[in-house]
């Protein structure tokens, strides 16, 4: 059975320099840099790959033995939890110029038993990459041999000015040629190349002239609709469909913004826009010998906002003819620019035609990756840095599993973020107050970037783990991704601290279009009907289930505080309420606890549960509401750990886990019990404990704004204030443009009327949830 190395394997020793082929340079070092991703390709301390029968071996001309890794970036720590600690003294060099950076740098330092030498780098991309050659010719200078820089998948790996410097200085870029880089990284020299190789192209405009007026009348010779995207760069970020003439200019103008914040460049392309189309991208592979293979095709089409959540491999629905006729166009494209390492190229695929076309190729290892490396069982990270060595491809085309009698079985991959569905997916900021991800295993990995305590900022994509699973069928490998979804939600692997898209992920997995593959990128926007009408369906449900799970909190919260006292008093006298019995005249301690439903997650209405707790002789509880409209329910509970409980309601027990944190001037507790998922909040000071007569309790700080109040629906930087104070506005009218993540954002007047208390200016940073401006209605007397 071929196993993938773990990441220790890989850097334990990846090349020995004493074994080096005689007519490459030595690599000693491997320094790889992640860039904005707080994914990592090398996370998963205990991978194989899927049961199958032997596949060719990788044939080397070298030993691998001994191997020191310097990391970089805010996806470093969880490569450096693979290390191996009884490596050489290891070199890290941190590079994102935020306030996280120390807490990664001090996460780094504990991972290791040995020495570290720890390093800052400017967070500026330029600068970053001056720094960054700097450090890496300084650590060369102190090595015995050479050293290589694997760039990850941040701005370095498309950085041709980067791998030039590293090439001329002799440093070992891991990737492709600069001048692929250069060419596949400008979108529009691309076409024209891939043009002139024989390679479908998407009727459109690549012209460097970016005047407007030519670029809205080469729109116009295309003709409506139309796709608006940046010449470089990637993600979605820039992108614009265009239905007609009126909005063209607006959009371009904040396709401009967008990609120069993104990418430093806002040059732009305009092409045909493809009303049905699906995402299918080829995994290419090259040497430095000539030779170049492609590992088959990965279906991205579901996504939102031009982003990728849901992919597969190989992609369902497709003849072998087709397989075969896209394979090798990726691959004409690869040798059209002379490329080795590893690449992607993207094709849009037109479902009522059956053709497709060149979009665009990514000279760098995609997020994606481990859907290829699952389902033809190879390792691409080793095969990129043994071509850097100058080895020849381990595998011909004929060798790769796909092809062959080996059957590969089926990939998903499910990008786990933090953004909050219910407003457009936008992205969402905040603190991982708990975070348990499902556990690894031959068939399930699980990369992420994060702990538990880790923020999520505005800075950086808000991806917190990607979730990957193999089957020996799609239908196989799609029951083990609804499981493992389902076990983020539930089996104690949860997250809590922000909203995240999970619960959405399991609405797609088990949508029955998705099911049998019919798939394209409008997929979330064609079936949105489904997911809401399910969530309608489901509210009924939910509250009922509220309800019980506001009484298995309180239940589990007086337990976790009778244990806290009961350890912290040992040696005292305990308090009436924790004593056992509690200590009253002529009756039980009552205690009262308010739980105020987050309506965000429920998808429900804001609304306060008071619960009436009464401490029992015998260690349990008797929990009723306040108003008497449910009946009580005696409550036993069994503490298991910290988070952990057993709860016993009417005789049927439950397994509870709950999470803690404080935020915003309240008390957040977040329940997972069954199938359901619970967040409360509670005011300070809306618990009560009760003497003889009940006290009124305290009313919870309301958190209304005025009608017609707009919040901020992100954290983010203003880009923009369309608008004045007081002036008279629209329904639905611009008011300002917010950007997070490298997305923008407009918000808009919820309703006619003149804006009052718009006080933002542009640069200014502005909170979730905090009051942009109110819309005040004018009523004449």
């Amino acid at each position: 059975m071929p196993v993938a190395p773990t990441p220790q394997d890989r850097c334990r020793g990846l090349y020995s320099p004493a074994n080096l082929h005689p007519r490459t340079p030595k690599i000693d070092t491997v320094l790889s840099f992640f860039g904005e991703l707080i994914t990592s390709m090398l996370q998963a301390p205990s991978v194989s790959f899927p049961p199958k029968v032997d596949r060719p071996k990788f044939r080397s001309q070298v030993d691998i033995d001994d191997l020191g890794c310097v990391l970089c970036s805010n996806g470093v720590s969880s490569i450096l939890r693979g290390q191996n600690k009884a490596a050489r003294s290891i070199s890290v060099i941190v590079f994102s110029g935020s306030a996280e950076d120390e807490i990664l740098r001090e996460r780094n330092v504990r991972t290791f038993d040995n020495e570290l030498s720890v390093e800052a780098v400017a967070a500026s991309k330029i600068l970053a990459e001056w720094r960054i050659w700097q450090l890496a010719w300084k650590q060369r200078n102190r090595a015995l041999g050479r050293e290589a820089i694997h760039p990850g998948y941040g701005f370095l790996s498309e950085s041709a000015d980067f791998a030039q410097l590293c090439e001329a200085e002799g440093l070992t870029f891991i990737g492709p040629p600069p001048s692929a880089i250069r060419d596949m990284g400008d979108k529009s020299a691309s076409k024209r190349i891939m043009g002139a190789a024989g390679v479908p192209l998407v009727p459109g405009y690549h012209g460097a002239d970016q005047d407007i007026e030519l670029l809205k009348l080469e729109a116009d010779k295309i003709g409506y609709p139309v796709l608006i995207k940046p010449t470089h760069g990637g993600g979605g970020k820039g992108m614009r469909i265009v239905q007609g003439p009126d909005d063209f200019v607006d959009s371009v103008r904040s396709a401009q913004r967008e990609a120069a914040a993104s990418f430093g460049i806002d040059t732009l392309l305009i092409e045909k826009y493809i009303t049905q189309p699906r995402h299918i991208e080829v995994q290419v592979f090259g040497d430095k010998h000539g030779n170049a293979i492609h590992l088959y095709e990965r279906d991205c089409s579901l996504q939102r906002r031009h982003q990728k959540i849901i992919e597969e491999a190989p992609a369902p629905n497709v003849t072998t003819e087709f397989r075969t006729h896209i394979g090798e166009a990726a691959v004409s494209a690869a040798k059209a620019v002379g490329y080795y390492s590893a690449g992607t190229v993207e094709f849009i695929v037109d479902t009522l035609s059956g053709e497709f076309y060149f979009m665009e190729m990514n000279t760098r290892l995609q997020v994606e990756h481990p859907v290829t490396e699952m389902i033809v069982g190879q390792d691409l990270v080793e095969w990129q840095i043994r071509v850097a060595n100058g080895e020849r491809l381990p595998l011909s085309q004929e060798q790769v599993p796909l092809n062959v009698y080996l059957d590969p079985g089926h990939a998903f991959e499910a990008r786990i973020y933090a953004e909050n569905v219910p407003r457009g997916f936008l992205p969402a900021t905040g603190t991982l107050h708990h975070y348990r991800p499902v556990l690894s295993s031959p068939t399930v990995r699980v990369e992420t970037g994060v702990e538990e305590g880790d923020a999520v900022s505005m800075h950086y994509d808000p991806m917190i783990a990607k979730l990957v699973v193999w089957g020996e069928s799609r239908n196989a490998a799609l029951v083990k991704l609804k499981n493992c979804l389902s076990d983020f939600q539930l089996m104690n692997r949860q997250i809590a601290g922000l909203p995240t898209n999970v619960a959405f992920l399991q609405e797609l997995a088990g949508h029955n279009a998705f099911e049998r593959g019919l798939v394209d990128t409008h997929f979330i926007e064609r079936y949105k009907d489904d997911f809401q009408s399910t969530s309608a369906k489901a509210s009924g449900e939910a509250h009922d289930a509220a309800k019980l799970g506001a009484i298995l909190a309180a239940a589990c919260i007086c337990k976790k505080d009778h244990i806290s006292s009961e350890e912290s008093l040992r040696d005292k006298t305990l308090s009436v309420w924790y004593t056992r019995p509690p200590f009253r005249m002529h009756h039980s301690a009552k205690r009262l606890m308010e739980f105020e439903l987050d309506e965000e997650l429920e998808g429900l209405s804001d609304e306060l549960l008071k619960l009436l707790v009464t401490y029992r002789s015998d260690g349990g509880y008797f929990i009723e509401t306040e108003d008497g409209s449910s009946p009580g329910f005696d409550v036993k509970v069994d503490g298991r750990s910290e988070h952990d409980f057993r709860v016993e309601v009417g005789g049927v027990q439950t397994d509870v886990t709950l999470a803690f944190y404080s935020k915003d001037n309240s008390k957040h507790i977040h329940i997972w019990h069954g199938k359901h998922h619970h967040h409360y909040r509670q005011t300070m000071r809306a618990e009560h404990l009760l003497d003889d007569s009940s006290q009124p309790s305290q009313a919870s700080e309301g958190r209304s704004h005025p009608k017609g109040s707009v919040l901020a629906p992100m954290a983010g930087l203003v880009v923009k204030v369309l608008l004045k104070d007081g002036v008279h506005v629209e329904d639905g009218q611009p008011v300002m443009v917010i950007e997070a993540m490298k997305m923008e954002h407009v918000v808009k007047a919820p309703r006619a009327g003149y804006i009052e208390g718009l006080k933002a200016t542009a640069g200014q940073q502005v909170f979730d949830s905090s009051v942009l401006f109110t819309v005040k209605v004018c009523i004449n007397n």
